[in-house]
């Protein structure tokens, strides 16, 4: 027997408040009725903490019981300090644990369970929490008809831990990036690039009459879209082939819940027809980091990953930027 890092418990916020989708071709198409908004009062670390709250509450897990605490967040509640110092604080864990942010967006989950695994593997860490929070909606222009109704807000807990088992319990892990291709999603102004206090306002307008300015998101969709259906089945397969495994081997398949036309796409191109596949964000929208591990909460409280030990997990979107792994449940609380 060895010391593996392996996932024991996963946990989720949603703000209160529910924006409704039209109920458009386009929409149901996408799959997306309503989203849960963060008010203008809730920042990434209000979704992060309160997920924390909830699985600490949940699985009754104590802050001294965690030693590092990592944060995928894009949207952080300052450019510094780092928006998991602040959440730190605020959950009460010791001063002792590490703690830190990583900006992804949709493939950060597998990315964070590779950084919790080395962590964890090598003895830097024994409790991990590894969480992620989005608030993208407050990016998003709100005369934007065809950004809107995708994202919605929340944040995600995961106790990553250290076990004794024969068999890794996070493996195949492959990861991507195509950085010359990140103007295909982006929020052009704001950063260090173009300063708010150097860069005025710029609204425009498409011929549908969709309007955005320089400061909220702006996505190419159909460059997102082919690039999804070029790079994740390749990705699948060589996630497979790094843990030694096909797709008969496979317990459940989760992605990056984009939306429900591309992930029934997807599907047959990655040869999962025949595997159980999570795809419901009626509810949610794109959850963006805390898509996968908000899928598997719910696969997880309706008993759908008991005896699971073969799970992969693809991650796929902003950067641009791509990741999967394989995960056994076998040591869940």
């Amino acid at each position: 027997m060895k010391t593996y890092a392996a996932i024991r418990a996963i946990a989720s916020y949603l703000p209160a408040e529910i924006e409704q989708n039209e109920a458009t071709p386009v929409n149901k198409k996408i799959g997306i009725s309503e989203r849960h908004i963060a008010t203008k009062d809730e920042a990434a670390s209000d979704m992060a903490v309160h997920a924390a709250e909830n699985l600490f509450e949940t699985y009754d897990i104590v802050p001294a019981d965690i030693d590092f605490v990592l944060l995928c967040v894009q949207t952080p509640d300052y450019p510094f300090p780092t928006t998991a110092c602040l959440v730190q604080d605020r959950l009460g864990i010791s001063q002792t644990a590490g703690a830190m942010d990583y900006n992804l967006g949709c493939s950060g989950y597998p990315y964070g369970l590779g950084v919790a695994r080395g962590l964890i593997e090598t003895g830097m860490a024994k409790n991990l929490l590894l969480l992620t929070a989005s608030v993208y909606a407050k990016y998003v222009n709100k005369k934007d008809g065809i950004i809107r109704p995708l994202f919605g807000d929340g944040g995600t807990a995961t106790l990553v831990s250290a076990v004794e088992a024969d068999h890794p319990m996070l493996d195949g892990f492959v990861f991507g990036t195509d950085g010359s291709r990140g103007d295909s999603l982006i929020i052009p102004a704001g950063g260090s690039r173009h300063m708010p206090c150097d860069t005025p306002e710029k609204s425009t307008s498409d011929a549908r009459g969709n309007t955005r300015t320089n400061y909220n998101m702006f996505m190419d969709g159909n460059v997102i879209t082919g690039f999804s259906m070029h790079t994740v089945p390749p990705l699948v397969k060589a996630v497979l082939e790094k843990a030694g495994l096909t797709t008969e081997d496979l317990d459940g398949a989760v992605f990056h819940q984009a939306n429900h036309f591309l992930l029934e796409h997807l599907r047959p191109r990655c040869g999962l027809a025949d595997v159980p596949f999570y795809n419901d964000i009626e509810h949610t929208g794109n959850l963006v980091s805390g898509s996968i591990p908000y899928a598997l909460e719910a696969l997880a409280k309706s008993g759908q990953l008991d005896g699971h030990h073969h799970v992969l997990l693809a991650g796929f979107g902003v950067g641009l930027s791509w990741s999967g792994c394989v995960a056994d449940f076998g040591a869940m609380l």
